[in-house]
């Protein structure tokens, strides 16, 4: 397993997975793009950008998003139609089987940030099984230039993105098998289900709602702005509302 390049303080272990295959952390845009061809992830058009198939989720899928009803936020926000609660049992048990399915693939870990602003920028933590998706993510957000500040890196959010691992919807509480699982109180977000070949966008807009300390306010970067100065804020009851 090699791991060079992410954190040293904040490896895969912190999240209990175990047991698998190669582990590229942080690997540059020269690297992902030809771990995408390699992989037959996608092509590499004329002039450079890469072509990928997204499968029959080409946006975002609402009704697949849920929050998990913990005591850290459970007061902070509006349950309702929109903000759907999950139970701790039913994400627990999705991250264990979760887990099981991870051994022995290879993954692909951005360490970056949310928000360009260094006084209010989150660090987060990104684990894909797809080299594209990396890619996708050390696009959308800030990457991290100095190593010194790799090596120290500490996610306040992490994002475990399996688009081939299916949810089971009468066991797991879930719409269908795609989901979108935030939880406040372990500060983690699951993505997956969308099948192959993958639709990636629901992981910045999984982003769109931060907590601000000690869930208070959130602090978030909207879809589009994620790379430009400055931030804007929300309270929980916004959270996906688009």
């Amino acid at each position: 397993m090699s791991s060079e390049g992410h954190s040293v303080h904040y490896g895969i272990e912190q999240h209990g997975i175990k047991n698998v295959g190669r582990v590229f952390g942080t690997p540059s845009t020269p690297v992902l793009y030809e771990e995408i061809v390699r992989r037959r992830e996608g092509l590499i058009s004329h002039l450079g950008p890469i072509v990928v198939r997204t499968g029959h989720y080409t946006g975002r899928s609402p009704n697949d998003k849920q929050i998990v009803r913990e005591a850290s936020s459970e007061e902070k926000i509006w349950w309702g139609s929109v903000n759907v609660p999950m139970e701790p049992t039913k994400f627990d048990m999705l991250h264990s089987r979760l887990l099981a399915y991870l051994q022995g693939r290879d993954l692909f870990i951005q360490d970056c940030f949310v928000g360009a602003d260094p006084v209010r920028r989150i660090p987060i933590h990104i684990i894909t099984e797809y080299a594209w998706h990396s890619l996708f993510a050390r696009n959308m957000f800030i990457q991290i230039k100095e190593r010194s500040q790799l090596i120290n890196h500490i996610p306040q959010f992490t994002v475990i993105n399996t688009p081939r691992f299916h949810a089971l919807p009468e066991p797991d509480g879930t719409n269908s098998e795609a989901y979108i699982i935030v939880n406040f109180g372990k500060r983690l977000i699951l993505i997956g289900g969308t099948s192959s070949p993958r639709y990636s966008g629901v992981r910045p807009k999984g982003f769109r709602a931060f907590p601000e300390e000690k869930l208070t306010f959130v602090r978030t970067i909207r879809f589009r702005s994620a790379r430009k100065e400055g931030s804007a804020c929300f309270i929980y009851r916004q959270l996906f509302l688009s």
